[in-house]
């Protein structure tokens, strides 16, 4: 007998579906599987044969074929036993034919029967939904990831039993019903009212989330550099339904969704080890995942000690800083993950964290050279704001109320973001921070008194083409926090200020 069920694999966050088809024929008994299958799938005819055993349903003694199409595709994971189940039990005849052929089915099965819990269902749901399948049988465990989107069945199944009883009776009408809207509420644990003082240091924070521009903070240590970093999410404007469910597409592909709150509603905040590889950083693997840059995803990649991560590492950053997304070149095929986030860096003036105050730092002007160049001068051009951080004084410690919080600035950030929004809403553009070079004249024309400042300043320093162009588009934010429509000389001294940092440290020609 011949039957035929459907799952999914994932690509990226693009769910591919997957046929998978059983024959059982008479000849010397046997259980293949063919269809360019990792050791794991391989391995499901041991995992499905002995859990439908011990669930009452042993597998016949004769020659089982299982083939899953298409055969071009690598298939990898362990989501691939309950489909393969299901089509033996369909070409046994215990469970109908032509009722698995409306459901795609994913799950894995252990010895003894029980369904465990996969990644990429989100993925898997919404191509269910695009493709007008009737529902979607995963474990009880994915249950309530399946049903995020809603406008699809979600058929829950406990073990290989419940899975063979429900399908005896068309499986239930019902949806499942305790994803509720309390689970699209944001939540965040911090405020930018809890930091005191960095006056300066809170205002590159809200110019770099205005205009979507990478920051870079240089300060001693204690100076109040990470705790505003954790903070910068939380003044992002709230995200959409549709990034929520992007956000947790992402999340499900690499196993991270958190059991209660199944839906990521916060801006990402990652925060990577400056140990971490290349691979953990930009994705991929043997079984390719997301990476930190695409968990950063709609929100913040924040470095912490800059220095400090290898030069491989960073160098991984400069193609997703430019395109927003990072392409993966792996043995089962190509994979492209979105990485459209913030970056956030920070770093001490030099090892001991005290330069330039001379009283405490005891670096020689060698060893301060040598830690600063660890950081390529390709990374420094593509880090729009640099900000310097001062330790906090006991007065500002001590200081109660008048603070803003994070909500305060988190409106004017929206008001802003609605003007870029409105200006761009015929470009694939949306923030300052990404102006092309050929439209640089008409959304930031300069008057003649602003084009001889920047002419003196371009000289006076040797800014490459690059830099120049990020000081017109930071002006450009600060000009429309201030509900400008054109860019002025003061906000072109604003936005060359928090360049200017860099000229203590780096000494390459084409930089401040």
């Amino acid at each position: 007998m011949y039957s035929v069920v459907t799952t999914a694999i994932h690509r990226g966050l693009l769910a591919i579906p997957v046929r998978v088809e059983a024959d059982i024929s008479e000849g010397l008994p046997g259980f293949e599987m063919v269809g360019f299958l990792s050791s794991e799938v391989k391995e499901a005819r041991e995992r499905v044969r002995t859990a439908l055993k011990n669930s009452g349903y042993p597998v016949p003694a004769k020659r089982i074929t299982i083939n899953l199409t298409p055969a071009n595709i690598r298939k990898s994971g362990t989501a691939f036993d309950l489909p393969v189940a299901a089509s033996v039990l369909a070409a046994t005849g215990i469970i109908d034919v032509e009722l698995m052929s409306r459901y795609l089915i994913l799950g894995e099965v252990s010895l003894n029967g029980d369904l465990l819990p996969v990644g990429g269902v989100l993925s898997a749901s919404i191509m269910a939904r695009e493709r007008g399948y009737e529902g979607i049988i995963v474990p009880e465990d994915n249950a309530r990831e399946a049903a995020i989107i809603g406008d699809i069945r979600v058929i829950s199944i406990k073990d290989m039993a419940d899975f063979i009883g429900q399908a005896e009776f068309g499986f239930p009408d019902e949806y499942i019903e305790e994803v509720t809207e309390d689970i699209w509420k944001t939540r965040y644990q911090v405020d930018f009212s809890e930091i005191h003082g960095q006056k300066l240091l809170r205002r590159a924070c809200e110019i770099s989330v205005s205009g979507m521009h990478n920051l870079l903070m240089i300060g001693p240590p204690g100076s109040g550099k990470t705790m505003a970093a954790r903070r910068i999410p939380t003044i992002l404007p709230e995200l959409t339904r549709e990034e929520k469910i992007e956000l947790s597409e992402i999340y499900s592909a690499g196993r991270l969704l958190d059991d209660e709150w199944i839906i990521k509603n916060e801006r990402p905040f990652r925060c990577p080890h400056h140990t971490s590889t290349p691979i953990a950083i930009a994705g991929g693997g043997i079984y390719p995942r997301p990476g930190e840059i695409s968990l950063a995803h709609n929100g913040v990649l924040f470095l912490d000690e800059l220095p400090e991560f290898s030069p491989r590492t960073l160098e991984v950053l400069r193609e997703p800083l430019e395109e927003k997304q990072i392409h993966l070149s792996r043995m089962g095929g190509n994979i492209t993950y979105p990485a459209d986030f913030i970056l956030v860096a920070s770093m001490n003036p030099c090892p001991c964290g005290y330069y330039p105050d001379r009283n405490r730092c005891s670096c020689s002007p060698i060893a301060i050279q040598r830690y600063v160049n660890r950081i390529s001068q390709a990374l420094l051009d593509r880090i729009d704001l640099c900000v310097e951080t001062h330790e906090i004084s006991y007065d500002d410690m001590q200081k109660k109320g008048g603070v803003e919080s994070s909500a305060d600035i988190r409106r004017r950030v929206e008001h802003v973001h609605a003007i870029q929004r409105e200006r761009y809403r015929d470009r694939p553009y949306r923030f300052n921070s990404q102006i092309p070079g050929g439209d640089m004249d008409e959304f930031c024309a300069l008057d003649v008194e602003c084009r001889d400042y920047m002419k003196d300043k371009f000289e006076e320093y040797s800014l490459s083409a690059r830099t120049y162009n990020q000081i017109i588009k930071i002006a450009r934010t600060i000009a429309d926090m201030e509900d400008s429509q054109s860019i002025l000389r003061m906000h072109l001294e604003e936005a060359f200020a928090f360049r200017s940092p860099n000229k203590k440290y780096w000494r390459a020609a084409h930089a401040i």
